[in-house]
């Protein structure tokens, strides 16, 4: 996993530094609290622990066993030395009793940089807990308590500070970064939130709002970036880039203003990507946009509520090409309803279009999703990944896990050896092996329990081809 800074903890650590608080920041969700951590309490004495979680990361929205757990075994450690435990993420919105049973003495819901804030204030000042949106604890009866409003209100950008990353040592970052890419790239973002409606994407945290940050204030950023820094790269992790064309010409000039020019990648949707907008992003240094493809099939697109035609797509990967800006496809197998046909036509479909780069997800349900209530009563006792390589289906797909294992780095290999000037005969052989090996899973693959889940999602069903129409570009 590439280490991007957590700006959503250093958003809210920036909200309690602007009111006087005294703020440590101590980045370990992804491991058991360490020594460094334990150190860290001894020394400190806090009287508060908060392990909020990054907003800005998609993988966040997902409840990951392990990131679950550890978050348990803060809360744990945290209140072995008397400190009062706070919560924040998606996986403790959804699951506020789990969390509160865990160690945690509150849960906040929603964008909660600034009833953070107020719960401290509380805390520490010993009264009583006001009422605060999207606070859940427990009562002295041991009863789950929850505010009114169960999402605190999203907080306008003006409101809020900038991340506080003068409390994370960015050498390590620097580090890690040059020694695996050869160049420091960080973490930013202009925009919180996404209004569209796709059916499997949860939104725990912002709901369907969207806002974005003045692109005078984005363009200082990535200025100090820049300067201060020194990042030869920046990710940015909005949900959804370029949503708004008007913002988006703004931004271009405010960024060549201040010559705060430097690469950067983006996710955005095929559809926002107009010529206008493309050359916008070209003049503010955009190197790369990940574009949320999902399926190469308008049924499967359809099926998803997506709002999405392959047409657009086409013409956006045509766009940014001309533009010298690398396209690259999120893709998602699995989803109920999408059966061989449906799978070879996202594969002809990269081949067809040939994205520069592209990242496989298996369909993941996430409570709160049309598509979760679709699928709950399939669901057994696994009903979430381990961590983030888990890959695996936990409801009745179409298809076994393995096989949508062995599509997967089929279709990753293949679109990698598209970077090769000429395909070497070690390349060719090896795609040829791996496509043989999901030709030979497919007809002992196929969950027939997974007919009734098409039917029930409503999706039109076409009969399975041969198997022998499926082979590598070029050698068919």
């Amino acid at each position: 996993m590439q280490p991007y800074m957590p700006l959503g903890t250093l958003y809210a650590a920036a909200a309690l530094l602007a009111k006087g608080f005294s703020v440590v920041a101590f980045d370990s969700m992804l491991e058991a609290p360490s020594d460094g951590f334990v150190e860290m309490l001894a020394a400190h004495r806090p009287n508060i622990v908060s392990v909020y979680e990054d907003d800005f990361n998609f993988l966040s929205k997902m409840c990951l066993t392990r990131m679950r757990e550890v978050a348990w075994e803060i809360a744990k450690t945290a209140r072995s030395f008397g400190a009062v435990t706070i919560v924040h993420g998606s996986d403790s919105t959804d699951n506020p009793s789990l969390f509160l049973a865990n160690g945690f003495d509150y849960v906040l819901c929603g964008e909660a940089e600034e009833t953070l804030v107020q719960l401290c204030n509380s805390i520490l000042s010993a009264d009583e807990v006001p009422k605060i949106d999207g606070l859940v604890r427990l009562d002295q009866s041991g009863q789950v308590v929850r505010s009114a409003q169960k999402l605190s209100k999203n907080p306008a950008w003006s409101e809020l500070s900038s991340p506080a990353r003068d409390l994370i040592d960015v050498g390590p970052y620097r580090a890690a970064w040059l020694e695996a890419h050869g160049y420091f790239s960080t973490n930013m973002v202009s925009s919180r939130g996404c209004p569209y409606q796709c059916n499997w994407c949860a939104k725990p945290i912002s709901g369907n709002k969207f806002h974005l940050r003045p692109a005078t204030a984005v363009a200082e950023e990535m200025k100090l970036l820049k300067e201060e820094a020194r990042v030869d790269h920046i990710w940015f992790g909005d949900d959804v880039f370029a949503l708004n064309h008007h913002w988006i010409e703004e931004f271009a000039e405010e960024v060549t203003n201040r010559n705060a020019v430097v690469p950067f990648k983006i996710q955005s949707r095929a559809d926002l990507m107009s010529e206008q907008t493309v050359q916008h992003l070209k003049t503010a240094g955009c190197a790369e946009v990940w574009l949320g493809v999902e399926s190469g099939s308008q049924v499967v697109l359809n099926a998803m509520d997506k709002g999405l035609s392959l047409p657009s797509v086409i013409a956006a990967r045509s766009r940014l090409k001309e533009a010298g800006i690398r396209a690259c496809y999120f893709l998602q197998f699995g989803y109920p309803g999408e059966t061989w046909t449906e799978l070879q036509e996202t594969i002809n479909f990269v081949r067809e279009t040939r994205p520069d780069d592209i990242g496989i997800s298996f369909s993941y349900p996430l409570p709160g999703t049309v598509f979760y209530e679709r699928v709950q009563a399939e669901l057994g006792q696994k009903r979430n990944w381990t961590d983030s390589d888990d890959l695996c289906i936990m409801f009745n797909a179409a298809y076994k896990t393995d096989f949508y294992r062995a599509v997967r780095d089929a279709l990753h290999v293949e679109v990698d050896s598209w970077r090769e000037p000429e395909q070497s005969d070690a390349t060719h052989a090896q795609v040829e092996a791996l496509w043989h090996k999901v030709i030979e899973l497919e007809p002992v693959s196929r969950n027939a329990d997974a007919l009734v889940s098409s039917e029930r999602a409503a999706i039109a069903s076409t009969a399975f081809v041969a198997v022998e129409a499926l082979a590598p570009a070029g050698h068919s």
